[in-house]
């Protein structure tokens, strides 16, 4: 018999800049500071560590000098476990991926209890750096990496192809960079807390046409840790917990960009794992209150929506023009600041967006809560959503 899973708590460290200059004399170390979230998430949730069957970790960047950082962390934490002690990666899905295998261990009954958690650092890498390894090495090394194709590159060919197909301008597109600085203006862990203007996006160097500096992703550290348990244990708990209602997943068997002509910006397969995260948990994109959605460009925000539903093709930037996915708007949308602003330590940034929904549905959002919020959804991601993972959470209160 499956186990209802629940997230029961939760700690994150604000988006920022953590890693430390090889030169520093003291440095900030990735499992120090994951082990104070562990802390702070079992208070969050009243459990006791000894609870915890399963530990699944984000794996860390290259960068990251310790490795086989899970059976580290579950040493340096004096967490024995029975279900799991493992590290999972899958690029900007990685996330997604520690949090779908703790479900799995609970739902099975392998573990009553299962942290996902992870720390992603990379603000001190050298640029040239990070883009050999990070950037063009996603890639193709065959096809894509010698004509120099990086993931923003690809968003800037969606985006140009959005335009021409739909009449859209680069004008619609930056008006999510807009909104997501506004969301971010009242989320204390957001990276970027400042709000910012249409001329302000506009007035910014091109990064790649037609996206500019305010509308590709910033690059930053960060940490999570999730906790999530039965439904039972979250019950005997007394505390508020969130329910994994729905999940969905689809990889179309394409590596970043296909070689095959397609429709590039329909995302096919974010359509296809919203569909059956909506079919899992017996809702329609119209039941949602809310989506924090991995879009690491404007474009792919625009783009997310509309393969969610959560938009008529071809509208997604007009709804962002018109407020509609706004705090206080039809669908609000990234109401973190998403990754643009609140911020995109890649391999941590889909639980970000967990700890986020969670905080939406718990109704400890702030001045940024939906209001009376009870159904919302997660994405991730990889490559150019040429694989997509859904998640869709329900408030208990």
């Amino acid at each position: 018999m499956k186990q209802n899973v629940a997230i029961l708590g939760m700690a994150a460290t604000p988006v920022g800049k953590y890693q430390s200059d090889p030169s520093a004399d003291i440095h900030t170390l990735e499992h120090e500071l994951l082990a104070k979230l562990v802390i702070e998430a079992m208070q969050d949730g009243g459990l006791p560590k000894e609870e915890v069957d399963s530990l699944v970790l984000a794996q860390c960047r290259p960068y990251t000098q310790q490795k086989y950082f899970a059976t580290f962390m579950a040493n340096y934490l004096r967490m024995p476990c029975t279900a799991s002690v493992m590290e999972v990666l899958g690029n900007g899905m990685t996330g997604g991926i520690a949090l779908e295998q703790a479900i799995r261990d609970i739902e099975s009954g392998r573990a009553r209890a299962a942290l996902a958690l992870g720390a992603n650092f990379e603000s001190r890498t050298p640029s040239a750096e990070h883009m050999n390894s990070s950037m063009r090495a996603t890639g193709d090394v065959d096809f894509h990496t010698p004509f120099g194709l990086t993931p923003i590159a690809w968003y800037a060919m969606d985006a140009n192809r959005y335009i021409h197909e739909y009449g859209s301008s680069r004008r619609e597109l930056a008006s999510v960079a807009v909104k997501d600085r506004y969301h971010a203006s009242l989320n204390p862990i957001a990276q970027y807390q400042k709000t910012i203007t249409l001329d302000d996006v506009m007035a910014q160097r091109e990064i790649v046409e037609p996206l500019g500096l305010y509308e590709v992703p910033p690059r930053g550290d960060g940490a999570v840790c999730i906790l999530l348990c039965s439904e039972d244990m979250a019950k005997a708990s007394g505390k508020p917990y969130v329910l994994v209602k729905g999940r969905g997943f689809y990889h179309e068997g394409v590596h970043q960009i296909s070689e095959i002509p397609n429709d590039m910006i329909a995302f096919n397969s974010l359509q296809r794992a919203s569909k059956s995260a909506y079919e899992n948990a017996g809702i329609s994109a119209q039941d949602l209150d809310f989506a924090e959605i991995y879009a690491p460009c404007t474009i792919v925000e625009v783009l997310a929506s509309e393969a969610m539903g959560l938009a008529p093709r071809g509208k997604g930037a007009r709804a962002a023009v018109d407020g509609e996915t706004t705090l206080g708007g039809r669908i609000p949308i990234s109401t973190s600041g998403g990754l643009l602003s609140r911020g995109h330590p890649a391999y941590v940034t889909p639980l970000y967006n967990m700890y986020e929904a969670v905080e939406q549905l718990r109704g400890d959002a702030g001045k940024r809560q939906v209001k009376e919020a009870r159904l919302g959804a997660t994405s991730c991601e990889l490559g150019n959503y040429n694989a997509a993972m859904v998640q869709i959470l329900e408030a208990v209160r």
